[in-house]
């Protein structure tokens, strides 16, 4: 089997979340109807390709558009997509697309998609809604982690996935990591701009969606052993499921554009600034502090590396270069 990771991140990444926050409604289950969830089901896993699409063309875009001079003279980067299956060796249970570019803009950025299912294990069932009657599941996602070279463009991170079960749900979110600490602040312009953006997704499905989704995700980036947040925050959601199936892809739909939109447009913003050797050192150490988060507390992480998942794209998140001083 090549990789069983899309399980780990897709259901349990941010999984702390899982074992301690109620459904938005008690939604029942809606497999009575087999043609209206395939249906969905469609519907869904064609939106993550579709916006792999759109984030891979917007990427290698700014590839082209950067200056050479800053990054001198390297090539821009190209994606490369990597089909992968899992349990290959069991039967089929689904797989997905890695798509990775290391380019001068983006020294590093994946982003994948994924369409799994199987049985969760005796040890995960209690931990998932709706497991527990029916070990049975179906999951699909886009997850993207995106580290630049110029240290005054921020890192940032995006997943949005879609969860079956004897239930349904959506989750997700997406959070920016600037690495300068003068870019590190709420009122900081590019700090302002990301969370304008993301709150203007949200309310136009729910004025208390943009509060609610931006402290999860305040609490939950947050590294306790340096007492200080990942980044400038974003938003967060799970378990997300109102009760109008349509409205929660339509949501869904919203914070991934409103991502790429937000962020590809602070990357082109920074992405020929100059910097110094003093600017590549604290980006550096500010990696490192990432790379802590993703070893230390990232549940999905976590959750793959104890069950024999593909090391390599458990790990794809982590930054391609970091210091500790």
């Amino acid at each position: 089997m090549q990789c069983n990771r899309r399980t780990s991140f897709f259901l349990v990444a941010d999984g702390q979340h899982l074992t301690n926050v109620p459904f938005m409604t008690d939604s029942s289950s809606i497999h009575s109807d087999d043609t209206l969830l395939e249906a969905r089901k469609s519907m869904a896993t064609g939106w993550f390709k579709s916006l792999q699409d759109q984030f891979c063309a917007r990427f290698e875009a700014l590839e082209e558009m950067a200056e050479p001079t800053p990054y001198d003279g390297l090539p821009a980067g190209r994606f490369k997509k990597t089909p992968w299956l899992r349990g290959a060796d069991s039967g089929d249970e689904g797989g997905g697309v890695m798509a990775l570019m290391n380019g001068r803009v983006f020294e590093k950025v994946g982003v994948h998609i994924s369409t799994v299912y199987g049985e969760f294990s005796e040890q995960f069932r209690g931990q998932i809604p709706g497991a527990e009657e029916d070990p049975r599941f179906w999951a699909a996602g886009i997850s993207l982690i995106a580290h630049t070279r110029n240290p005054h463009a921020p890192s940032a991170h995006m997943n949005t996935r879609m969860i079956v079960t004897t239930r349904t749900w959506f989750g997700g979110g997406g959070d920016l990591n600037p690495m300068l600490d003068r870019y590190r602040s709420d009122d900081h312009e590019d700090t302002v701009e990301f969370h304008r953006v993301l709150k203007q997704a949200c309310d136009r499905h729910d004025d208390q969606y943009y509060p609610d989704f931006k402290k999860w995700c305040d609490d939950y980036f947050f590294l306790p052993h340096r007492n200080e947040p990942r980044g400038v925050g974003g938003i967060f959601y799970d378990r997300h499921t109102t009760g109008d199936w349509d409205a929660d892809l339509g949501f869904t739909q919203d914070v991934g554009k409103s991502f790429l939109s937000a962020y590809g447009d602070l990357v082109e913003k920074r992405m020929n600034q100059t910097w110094t050797d003093q600017d590549r050192e604290e980006q550096l150490v500010r990696r490192g502090r990432y790379a802590e988060f993703n070893l230390l507390y990232d549940r999905g992480t976590q959750f793959g590396l104890k069950t024999g998942g593909n090391v390599e794209a458990i790990l794809s998140s982590l930054p391609p270069e970091a210091k500790w001083p």
